[in-house]
């Protein structure tokens, strides 16, 4: 189960993804997906977007939503979406989100795994108390 998770998270973090490089072309986007279990997440994620992408900006400091890389932005987006609108231990759910960083974001150092992971425990403080 654990693998098959992680699955559906590395492609719920490559759609989202594309729908932000897409987006910023001004072209509809239409995800395909692999997986069919991503897909309801990915509608569910999309409907509260604007909210996520609320708490992310209230919990960036010195720094914005949209200054942050595409990916990096999707890792932290699902794992936000996770957070508030799942029974996940929040442990699981930031761990989850630093190993993606780790594979798909982290070049020749650490600091985009650690930035991931105080992003994300701090809102899972507000969030989960």
């Amino acid at each position: 189960m654990k693998h098959e998770m992680r699955n559906i998270r590395i492609e719920l973090m490559n759609v989202l993804y594309q729908h932000d490089i897409v987006s910023s072309l001004a072209i509809p986007f239409t995800p395909l997906f692999e997986l069919e279990d991503a897909a309801p997440i990915y509608q569910d994620i999309m409907t509260h977007l604007a909210e996520v992408d609320q708490i992310i900006e209230d919990h960036l400091f010195d720094y914005s939503l949209s200054r942050l890389a595409y990916v990096d932005r999707a890792i932290i987006r699902l794992a936000v979406y996770e957070l508030k609108y799942t029974n996940l231990a929040k442990q699981i759910i930031i761990n989850e989100a630093v190993e993606i960083t780790k594979i798909y974001s982290n070049l020749d150092d650490a600091k985009q795994h650690k930035f991931t992971n105080r992003v994300l425990d701090n809102i899972a403080k507000t969030i989960k108390g």
